[in-house]
């Protein structure tokens, strides 16, 4: 007889089993009661005792767990694992993953799920203790809205979403504001030379509106469902698949992160961002260079003064002011303002969070903006006017 007993719960079940021997010609019975608690994002206690008679054999397991390594009730990400400094922590972290395990296989039982009920990737996840009790339970809220069940089926939005419930807001106010604030930019930093450099405007603005969505997209914290690397993969493919996405986020219980991890992940989405920033200009200036010579068609007057702006060269500088300066300072507002500092203190408060981060974000647009054209200037892409 095998009696199981979680302590501190409210919902009880039981399952009944038998197992038959055929080596040893035996029949043996298994009975587990197991009471519960709703979804929530911490254990108070768990205890588990199992008595087993076999024969004359008796074995007796107890054990207790808290927190669960679970994150902060609404951190984007965070995890009970801290900041997640160097990466000998062997011993600790494979304690954090059994713990993460079998709190989120009880997460599991509450609800009534199966394993055969979620993706692939996040039942890997749970099996292979990756991810704490609290992600399983918000994962269970996202579903419970259809947009963002419907978000779920794809595994960037997924592991985003999961490391942070307002991530699709940061997405709307960043692409929301960024047409306002780059355009009130150029008209602080332009004055009075607004209107001569409108064409300047237009492919900041272009470029800007672009770029936005990825500046969000690629510095923010996830929780990691990639699957095992394959065997043929080079030592730079897996120094940077074992990277976080941002250099600064929270590491889950059962992970931590190197200081030189840390680093190949600005290395990493510098790189991606200097693609993105190059792409976006290339797109941004072609399209300005279009409404240029079509002007000049109809307007003989700004024939002479206006004209195309440097394709290749905008574009590489475009490039590396993303992978620099958007880079660092989108890094450091998701993995230290918005993660380490707003979400702990605003974790209960939604409207005020959201409310805070539509702040900071908005002046991190316009200081981004006021930034590259003094950038743009001092690299010589584009000349002041008189």
């Amino acid at each position: 007889m095998a009696i199981a007993t979680f302590s501190n719960l409210s919902t009880t079940f039981f399952l009944q089993s038998s197992y038959h021997s055929h080596s040893q010609y035996h029949h043996r019975h298994k009975s587990f009661a197991i009471t519960t608690s709703s979804c929530s994002l911490f254990t108070s206690s768990l205890s588990l005792t199992v008595s087993t008679t076999r024969n004359k054999f008796h074995h007796a397991i107890v054990f207790s767990s808290g927190n669960g390594g679970s994150v902060s009730g609404g951190t984007g990400g965070g995890g009970g694992g801290g900041g997640g400094g160097g990466g000998g922590h062997g011993d600790h972290d494979d304690q954090d993953k059994s713990r993460n395990r079998s709190e989120a296989i009880l997460a599991l039982a509450e609800v009534g799920r199966t394993f055969e009920s979620l993706p692939k990737d996040l039942a890997a996840a749970i099996e292979a203790g990756k991810i704490p009790r609290s992600i399983v339970c918000r994962y269970f809220e996202l579903e419970k809205s259809p947009i963002f069940q419907w978000l779920l089926n794809f595994g960037g939005f997924k592991e985003r979403l999961l490391a942070d419930d307002l991530f699709l807001t940061k997405v709307g106010i960043e692409c929301g504001v960024g047409i306002f604030t780059k355009t009130a930019a150029e008209l602080e930093r332009r004055r009075e030379r607004f209107m001569k450099e409108l064409d300047f405007v237009f492919a900041d603005v272009v470029m800007a509106i672009i770029a936005d969505f990825m500046l969000v997209w690629l510095p923010a914290p996830t929780v990691s469902l990639r699957p095992p690397l394959a065997l043929s993969a080079g030592p730079i493919s897996k120094f940077f698949y074992t990277c976080p996405d941002n250099a600064f986020q929270v590491a889950l219980a059962g992970t931590s992160y190197s200081f030189l991890q840390r680093i190949g992940a600005i290395v990493r989405n510098g790189a991606k961002l200097f693609a993105v920033g190059t792409g976006a200009s290339l797109v941004g200036v072609g399209v300005t260079n279009v409404l240029i010579n079509a002007r000049k068609v109809f307007d003989k007057a700004f024939a002479g003064e206006a004209e195309d702006v440097p394709i290749l060269s905008t574009s590489v500088a475009y490039g590396v002011y993303m992978a620099v300066s958007s880079n660092l300072r989108y890094q450091v507002l998701a993995g230290v303002i918005e993660q380490r500092i707003l979400e702990p203190l605003l974790h209960q408060h939604k409207i005020a969070l959201g409310a805070i981060c539509f702040a900071v974000r908005t002046g991190n647009t316009f200081l981004g903006s006021l930034m590259w054209v003094d950038y743009a200037r001092w690299v010589g892409i584009q000349k002041s006017r008189e």
